[in-house]
């Protein structure tokens, strides 16, 4: 972003993200998935990160949900491989899944995991920026509907509570620090707190 205007390489990104998404909304609810994408980048140039993050915040999910649509080498090709790198990171389908139905929840959420606490730090701003989207919405939805909320996951309750703070300490493991993570840890307080006065 420079003087105000979207750059055209972001324009791009924008535009390929709503040919993939602009049809979907997030599951169980009315919400458009292109609006947990925008959320996402928001938070990414917000805490300055830059056209590549940008870009593959707005890409993040494309793989998982699109991959039929949209490869990795057309990802490259069109953006370049940091890009494909921050996307790759944030993704937790196989590199060959190509469609169809995904590996076990958590097969994928724990590859995902060993995949994060590997990572340079400076591959993780938009992962972690999905993160903070999904507990917001989450905590948004429990406090309007409460227990009910986890049956429109694959994996209930007890299995997010796991997967969101192995994701947070997995981050930390692997030498991030900032902002975004502590908005993290926060949240997931928030959840715990929430989930504690529903729950006896």
């Amino acid at each position: 972003m420079a003087n105000g205007y979207l750059q055209p390489r972001l324009q791009q990104a924008l535009e390929l993200a709503f040919q993939l998404h602009g049809r979907d909304t997030r599951k169980g609810s009315q919400v458009p998935v292109m609006a947990h994408l925008l959320g996402v980048c928001a938070l990414v140039q917000q805490d300055g990160g830059n056209e590549d993050e940008a870009i593959a915040a707005l890409l993040h999910d494309c793989l998982e949900d699109k991959p039929e649509q949209i490869t990795r080498e057309e990802i490259r090709s069109r953006f370049g491989g940091r890009v494909l790198q921050l996307v790759s990171v944030a993704t937790d389908t196989p590199t060959d899944y190509r469609g169809g139905r995904k590996p076990p929840w958590l097969k994928r959420k724990k590859q995902y995991l060993r995949t994060i606490e590997a990572a340079e730090p400076s591959l993780l701003r938009v992962t972690i920026a999905d993160k903070i989207d999904n507990l917001r919405a989450i905590i948004a939805d429990y406090e309007r509907l409460g227990e009910p909320l986890w049956e429109r996951f694959s994996a209930g309750r007890e299995l997010q509570r796991w997967y969101f703070s192995n994701a947070y300490q997995a981050f930390r493991q692997a030498g991030y620090t900032g902002r975004l993570l502590d908005e993290m840890g926060r949240l997931l307080q928030l959840l715990e707190q929430l989930i504690t006065a529903e729950v006896p």
